[in-house]
């Protein structure tokens, strides 16, 4: 069984001083060192993923995006400013989908069709956002996942991919988050803080037991490798700010000095290769779900 190898490129300090600090920061050069790692990775083991790429990261870095086309990968939109769907109206949804999707595709000379969401916020409160990505010539989406969660999650969403069928008679493909079900519960698995946090060994068990039924989504973060910390002022920011910012950025920093040598593990023990690739192939059969 091939799996999926998908990284959001994003920069962390750009993202937390804007969500946590409330300080607006251009993407650093971290996020050209970190993407650079991973490319020389990838080619070690030859290995194709797909990049879901942030807007600001784009315009910032232009020739990344580049570099991450000609060495073969599928290129994917996370958005432009990685607002999470609910924080938007339609409209600026929409803004922020065809302005990234136009950015890359000019970028790269070439069609960009999937999209993810900024932390998995599509869920049943925004699945509007579905037709929008539709109407603005997204083929596929792969932003839900199945669990119930604090901050995001469908419960009850099928763990398959799948074809949707939506409200207004179009459709768009679904490659939902993988979860692996372990005494009664459904569970996050694969990607990101779960790989960081627990010991490879539990990332293994997950992928070898969900292959056998259907592809496993991996998805990682090029920050994740960074154990890199920096001072933040937080004199502008109330006693909670200050708290919930610190509390934040200990547990983005844990255990990061463990993801090379657990991404490496990854690409010599897996097979994965790019989402469209795998579309392609599952939808010999499609699965037709209606929302």
């Amino acid at each position: 069984m091939r799996n999926i190898l998908t990284i959001d490129v994003e920069d962390y300090w750009s993202v937390f001083s804007r969500d946590w600090l409330r300080i607006n920061a251009e993407p650093t050069d971290a996020v050209l060192r970190n993407t650079k790692w991973f490319l020389e990775m990838l080619a070690k083991y030859n290995t194709k993923a797909t990049f879901f790429i942030l807007g600001e990261v784009a315009k910032s870095f232009p020739s990344l995006v580049k570099k991450i086309a000609e060495n073969g990968h599928e290129i994917g939109s996370h958005g432009c400013s990685h607002k999470q769907i609910f924080e938007l109206t339609k409209e600026q949804f929409r803004q922020e989908i065809t302005d990234s999707k136009k950015l890359l595709e000019d970028i790269i000379s070439g069609h960009v069709y999937g999209y993810r969401a900024p932390a998995f916020s599509i869920m049943p409160k925004t699945k509007w956002a579905l037709e929008v990505l539709v109407q603005e010539g997204f083929k596929y989406d792969s932003s839900v996942f199945p669990i119930m969660g604090s901050r995001y999650g469908w419960p009850g969403f099928s763990r398959d991919i799948c074809k949707l069928k939506l409200p207004s008679g179009l459709s768009i493909i679904e490659v939902p988050m993988s979860t692996i079900s372990f005494l009664g519960k459904t569970l996050p698995t694969a990607g990101g803080g779960y790989i960081r946090h627990f010991p490879y060994w539990v990332t293994r068990w997950a992928i070898r037991t969900l292959q056998k039924n259907r592809p496993v989504v991996v998805y990682l973060h090029p920050y994740e490798i960074d154990s890199e910390q920096f001072f933040f002022e937080t004199t502008h920011l109330s006693y909670h700010e200050k708290k919930g910012a610190i509390k934040h950025q200990k547990m983005q920093f844990r255990n990061r000095n463990t993801m090379q040598k657990k991404i490496i593990k990854l690409l010599s023990e897996f097979e994965f290769t790019s989402m469209q690739q795998i579309i392609k192939k599952a939808f010999e059969i499609p699965i037709v779900l209606n929302l």
